[in-house]
């Protein structure tokens, strides 16, 4: 048995890399390249770069591109970029700025993970007689018992990516390796010195990829023109505190910015209503929400789960700690999850990832929260 779990020799072995151009995945093709297994290296080119090129940090900029070549000639195993621009511009991008057209705060780097990635480029490195499929992502896969793969939070906490991989299905989980999830960033940057990759000290990318600037609003209105049409700041109260010039520049639980200043109390966006074209505000106890209700719902839990409920950890946002919740699974891929203490600020359009313990057991996309009382 081979690192990758596969009975074959690591040179009869076909791993096909998604290369970013970045240090982890950089790593990754070395390491394996140098175990001496038959490695494909894969870059995709996702969008127009623009300004990007030039913004240090940001994923898959044409100096990423030039990085993942380097490394494939260094380490003498074949490189291809292949041009995914139109099937991230209509799986990713489009759906970012029709998901902030309906009120919601979306993933872009979910659905780029559940589509672009491990639909099309898996599918991709099947085409080119790839054992597996290996990035270089943050979390730990590992084989149950029962011979069955499963995913993990990663080793290293605060690099761990399992929120933006609850998405991962079962059939891809066979097919796809994680070989960075079990160890710190710093074991990561210490091999690319030992391996002497110019991209041993290279920044993280911090920024979505088609983002560089940071400005969300500014590419909601490129892709979708109709996107500033302006509408009034509402209290729950039903009074009129102000106009906004596009629900695009709100997000659940925003405090600054909200251009209805001189006010007695702090408020905060509690609801956005695009049919109305309205900014629902009020004021911080007003966020509070203990159920939350899922689509699109992956499960990689046990396949004859309960449909009742069950005890889990849940993370509504990718920079929290998982909070104590019992979850329903219902039919049609939905879910309901029922928190045990409220929490402020769930936003629709995040997603909400189940754990036990440090397993992963799924997610959903959060379609909609409430407070139920009793």
């Amino acid at each position: 048995m081979n690192s990758l779990g596969l009975d074959k020799a690591p040179g009869d072995t076909r791993v096909v890399v998604a290369m970013s151009g970045g240090v982890d995945s950089s790593v990754t093709a070395a390491m394996l390249a140098d175990e001496g297994y038959d490695i494909v290296g894969i870059t995709l080119q996702l969008y127009d770069h623009g300004t990007a090129i030039e913004k240090r940090g940001a994923c898959c900029a044409g100096q990423d591109i030039y990085d993942a070549r380097r490394v494939a000639e260094m380490m003498d195993f074949p490189h291809y970029v292949l041009d995914y621009e139109s099937r991230f511009r209509d799986s990713v991008i489009d759906d970012f700025a029709d998901s902030y057209l309906m009120g919601e705060t979306p993933i872009p780097c979910v659905r780029c993970n559940q589509t672009v990635k491990f639909r099309d480029l898996l599918e991709t490195a099947q085409d080119l007689e790839g054992d597996v499929l290996a990035t270089g992502h943050y979390i730990d896969r590992r084989v149950e018992a029962d011979g069955t793969p499963a995913l993990y939070r990663a080793f290293d906490g605060g690099k761990d990516q399992s929120y933006f991989l609850f998405a991962t299905t079962r059939e891809q989980l066979d097919f796809l390796r994680f070989p960075l999830g079990a160890w710190p960033k710093s074991r990561t940057r210490e091999l690319a010195q030992k391996l002497g990759l110019a991209v041993a000290d290279k920044p993280d990318s911090q920024d979505i990829c088609f983002v560089p600037d940071g400005d969300y609003a500014r590419v909601v209105r490129k892709v979708r023109p109709q996107a500033d049409q302006p509408g009034e700041i509402v209290h729950l109260d039903g009074r009129v505190l102000g106009e906004h010039q596009g629900i695009i520049g709100y997000t659940i639980g925003q405090r600054k910015g909200l251009g209805i200043g001189g006010l007695a109390e702090p408020l905060y966006v509690v609801r956005l209503d695009p049919a109305a074209r309205q900014v629902i505000v009020g004021p911080r106890e007003a966020l509070d929400r203990n159920i939350v209700h899922g689509r699109e719902v992956n499960w990689l839990g046990a396949v004859d789960a309960a449909d009742d409920l069950q005890p889990i950890r849940v993370k509504l946002r990718s920079a929290m700690e998982p909070l104590d919740a019992a979850l329903t699974l219902l039919p049609d891929n939905r879910a309901e999850v029922t928190l045990m203490e409220a929490h402020a600020g769930v936003a629709p359009g995040q997603a909400a990832v189940f754990y036990d313990g440090d397993r992963l057991l799924g997610g959903g996309w959060i379609a909609g929260a409430e407070r139920r009382l009793g």
